[in-house]
């Protein structure tokens, strides 16, 4: 079986590329793909969720959750990076690039402490996965698919991670078992061409 990784649906702060809160909800888009994307997940064998507790992640993860009638696990280390001081503060107005290398924001987390925490966050995913019959939907943030391709996932020829589009509610079939291959990459068929938010970066 299959872990099936997604990202949430649009916001209208990650829409007009605001830092986002924990609570910034999905939009009414958002909540058109996050509904496409469970029509679309309607004939997988899912038996069980998980999601960050964010709400926008949330809120993505109980629109399948009403098609597949399975509860919601809450794995906090699926957050999105902890931008800390940066939350609510329009990319623009950002006095240093928001995903620079170097960029460390007060009270938020560094690249290293992100990648180490969402290296702890795929350990308890695949705990979660070896303990599942079926597929494992795991619902979660642009920058967490992000790391787990570049770190732990093994892509097929001529995909490039770091520059991979990761439009809203993007979905990644990951086999169950190592070396974790990729058989589908940060697609958004299912949105019908509904694809404006493909920066790939945004959180």
């Amino acid at each position: 079986m299959s872990i099936l990784l997604i990202r949430h649906g649009e916001t209208a702060l990650n829409a007009a590329r605001i830092v986002q809160h924990p609570e910034t909800p999905l939009n009414e888009r958002g909540m058109g793909q996050a509904r496409r994307l469970a029509e679309r997940l309607a004939d997988f064998p899912i038996t069980a969720i998980v999601s960050s507790d964010y709400k926008r992640a949330h809120m993505t993860a109980e629109a399948i959750s009403r098609v597949a009638g399975l509860p919601i696990v809450i794995q906090e280390s699926l957050r999105e990076r902890n931008f800390g001081d940066a939350r609510g503060v329009a990319h623009a107005d950002l006095p240093v690039e928001l995903y620079a290398p170097d960029f460390h924001p007060n009270g938020g987390e560094s690249w290293s402490m992100f990648h180490e925490r969402v290296t702890v966050a795929w350990e308890e995913v695949r705990e979660r996965a070896a303990n599942t019959e079926g597929d494992l939907a795991v619902v979660s943030h642009a920058l967490v698919c992000r790391s787990l391709a570049e770190n732990h996932l093994s892509l097929g020829e001529g995909i490039n991670a770091k520059v991979a589009r990761w439009p809203n509610t993007a979905l990644t079939v990951i086999d169950h078992k190592a070396p974790w291959q990729v058989s589908v990459f940060a697609c958004g068929a299912h949105l019908d061409g509904d694809v404006a938010d493909d920066s790939g970066a945004r959180s």
